[in-house]
């Protein structure tokens, strides 16, 4: 198969950032009820305008924090999850990526200005916030 090559970067600018107290944020946005703020920059604020408490949120962000790629990173030694069991990074959690790219869902406390209050964090103070998507179950 020809490897195409239509790009080659892509860039993102971040729309705001997280801010918690917390010093360590569990692994995974299923187990975590840390709290934290989501600061969107101020010229985002009307794209908020929809978001009410209750909702559940999609946040795209980057690992900011994790070292570079590299191919001995493929196989994850031991996730916390499955100590012992090797496997491959995509089907993983790992922050250590290709493209240090994260996803986690949190439920909206409050909003105010450009301001999201949140609960079910797994991302450190200072992570820089890609986009927002809202979180919608599928129903049948």
């Amino acid at each position: 198969m020809k490897k195409e090559k239509t790009q080659e970067k892509i860039c993102f600018e971040p729309i705001g950032w997280v801010h918690t107290e917390a010093k360590e944020v569990p692994r995974f946005y299923t187990i975590s009820k840390v709290k934290g703020k989501l600061h969107i920059l101020p010229e985002y604020k009307l794209g908020l305008k929809d978001i009410k408490p209750g909702d559940y949120l999609w946040v795209i962000f980057t690992f900011h924090k994790s070292p570079p790629f590299d191919p001995e990173k493929h196989m994850v030694q031991e996730p916390p999850h499955r100590p012992g069991e090797k496997r491959g990074v995509f089907s993983t959690c790992s922050p250590v990526r290709p493209n240090p790219i994260g996803l986690s869902r949190v439920k909206v406390l409050k909003v105010r200005e450009n301001i999201i209050e949140v609960e079910g964090l797994d991302m450190l103070d200072g992570t820089p916030i890609l986009d927002i998507k809202p979180y919608k179950e599928d129903k049948p």
